[in-house]
């Protein structure tokens, strides 16, 4: 919980600095507070396009059950340079929330460029 009101301050100090939302995001994930970190990883992408803040949205999104925002946060990752690894999750989010042809397409696109074939 000390880690929660230090990055709080820092948000407080610097409103505008993505780091200060994203640590602020990762100490609320550790301590559960799911629905805080998703506020602070949001507020950063705001500020700033970044893969790690869109991955962990996306990771948090799935959490909640919201496949559809899930798979536009790992979209979001991949094009801010998350590589493969987000366009295998986006493909699962996408399949999830039943869009299985935007689901292909990613598997598709991470077939290309992994140059492996999908096994799930």
């Amino acid at each position: 919980m000390r880690a929660i009101e230090v990055a709080g301050r820092w948000t407080l100090r610097f409103t505008d600095s993505s780091e200060a939302w994203v640590t602020l995001g990762a100490a609320c994930r550790v301590a559960y507070r799911t629905r805080d970190a998703l506020v602070a990883y949001e507020r950063a992408l705001q500020i700033e396009e970044r893969a790690d803040a869109a991955l962990a949205a996306g990771h948090l999104y799935r959490l909640r059950g919201d496949h559809k925002n899930a798979g536009a946060r790992f979209a979001r990752a991949y094009a801010a340079g998350a590589g493969p690894d987000a366009l295998r999750e986006n493909a699962r989010a996408l399949a999830a929330a039943g869009d299985q042809a935007a689901a292909a397409e990613a598997i598709r696109l991470w077939e290309r460029e992994t140059g492996r074939g999908w096994t799930e």
